[in-house]
């Protein structure tokens, strides 16, 4: 087995190195991040697998804080008898000194790690000016002898300096330089950063090559898994149906009941999902997600919710029962249908579904049926989706809240609803929603078929 590939990642303090770790290594709690700086103040290493096997080591190092200072005393440095010193012999000797262990503690990190690595990436903070003690840390880097890429962060703010900074490297005889924004990476962002780190370190090119095809299988296993979340979602709140018997308050507890049912089985998928991309719930925002305090701060079931996401509603009587409730009355052998719902309780409750006339509802015997209604299915769809969306966009370093993205999913705003939650309205056997439920073939086929359908229409939309 060939030894691991060794990375620095160095820059100047504060500018997204830690950021950067935690972005490669898809791990929110490595290392401290934080507009203040100096964080980071020691050497702090990371390993990259590949189906097991480790590939690359990243070591993250504190900010060079002064490299004018140091630049001028690794220049005085003269070897006994006056013989040419070359730049690594003069770093070399400066390391032997006590100021490195004093002044230039911090330096003097930075600089033992890159000799011991096999090349660095050169975290650039695209919305700092350049500066005279930026030239001076990169001539001081080069020094190193190893390989140097800059990579450019933070390119999608509005402050970014791209074309300044691209300017200034390539001055310095850096002319391979990679954007990657730690925050919000391109979905093919890593690819391109290992790609051009190859064309640097070209004995390691097989390992790059490798750990790239890791982490996009990575990805789509990831991806596959998050729609399989959300389709068992769907088909669990489809499939659900609660006898209830005729009386008015009856009716309004089982609809206030179904009703949190749905808000905690809808809970469960985010935080599901959360977990999967390995991220915390507080990374959300409360008021685009919006999860609050463990829960969904915009009700599922709340009017204002369904107009934000653009989902249709039905008109009239109908319109105006429980929220979210469809409810089948039954007399005899006749049908008046499922209620589709809006308003929940506070807008007239049962009192609302007495508009079909009072003499059909004297006649009323028996139990009622109540079932959730297309347009929370669709709700949840859109809601679910956009998250997963948000997710794949994210850098582990964001230290803001996600905020979600609007794919234009409007087949679930206006389209009919997919054939395997059809289906589902049949097999109340399907929900999970009360307790376990039947995991049969079939319902495994419905969450597989809705599955794919979401990857489907990704795809026709990219």
């Amino acid at each position: 087995m060939t030894r691991p590939l060794r990375i620095a990642v160095v820059g100047h303090t504060n500018t997204g190195k830690t950021s950067l770790m935690r972005t490669l290594t898809r791990d929110t709690g490595f290392g401290e991040v934080s507009s203040r700086p100096s964080t980071t103040r020691h050497v702090e290493g990371a390993r990259l697998l590949a189906d097991g096997e480790v590939l690359v080591e990243l070591y993250d190092t504190p900010g060079l804080e002064d490299p004018i200072a140091l630049l001028e005393r690794l220049e005085a440095i003269e070897a006994p008898g006056g013989e040419r010193l070359d730049d690594t012999a003069r770093i070399e000797r400066f390391l032997a000194t006590p100021v490195a262990g004093h002044r230039f503690e911090q330096e003097a990190k930075v600089l033992r790690q890159m000799l011991a690595s096999d090349a660095a990436f050169y975290v650039v903070d695209v919305r700092d000016p350049v500066l005279a003690k930026h030239r001076d840390e990169l001539t001081i880097l080069g020094s190193c002898a190893i390989p140097l890429l800059p990579v450019l962060n933070f390119v999608r703010d509005s402050a970014a300096n791209e074309s300044s900074w691209r300017e200034a490297l390539a001055r310095l005889g850096l002319h391979a330089i990679v954007r990657f924004d730690t925050v919000a990476p391109e979905r093919d962002g890593e690819r391109r950063l290992y790609e051009k780190l190859a064309t640097l370190v070209d004995v390691h090119r097989p390992a790059l090559e490798r750990l790239v095809a890791c982490r996009e299988r990575e990805a789509r296993t990831r991806h596959d898994a998050a729609l399989s979340l959300v389709a068992e979602l769907l088909v669990d709140v489809a499939a659900a149906r609660v006898a209830v018997a005729t009386e008015a308050q009856a009716i309004e507890h089982a609809v206030v009941t179904l009703h949190e049912h749905v808000r905690r089985r809808e809970q469960a998928c985010v935080d599901a999902l959360l977990a999967l991309y390995r991220f915390r719930s507080d990374d959300v925002d409360a008021g685009d997600l919006p999860l609050l305090d463990g829960r969904w701060e915009n009700d599922l079931f709340n009017p204002e919710t369904f107009r934000a996401m653009g989902v249709r509603l039905g008109t009239g009587a109908a319109a105006g029962a429980a929220a979210g409730v469809g409810i089948d009355l039954m007399l005899g052998g006749l049908t008046l249908g499922t209620a589709a719902a809006l308003g929940a309780l506070a807008g007239g409750g049962w009192q609302a579904v007495r508009q079909f006339g009072d003499r059909v509802v004297e006649k009323l015997r028996g139990q009622r049926e109540l079932s959730v209604d297309d347009a929370i299915l669709r709700l949840l769809a859109l809601r679910q989706l956009r998250l997963i969306d948000a997710l794949e966009t994210r850098g582990h370093a964001a230290m803001a809240p996600i905020r979600l993205v609007d794919p234009q999913l409007r087949q679930w705003r206006e389209g009919p609803i997919p054939e395997p939650l059809l289906r589902a309205r049949a097999h109340q056997e399907w929900s999970e929603l009360f307790g376990a439920g039947q995991a049969d073939d079939a319902r495994q086929e419905a969450v597989d078929t809705l599955a794919q359908s979401f990857s489907e229409a990704a795809t026709a939309t990219a």
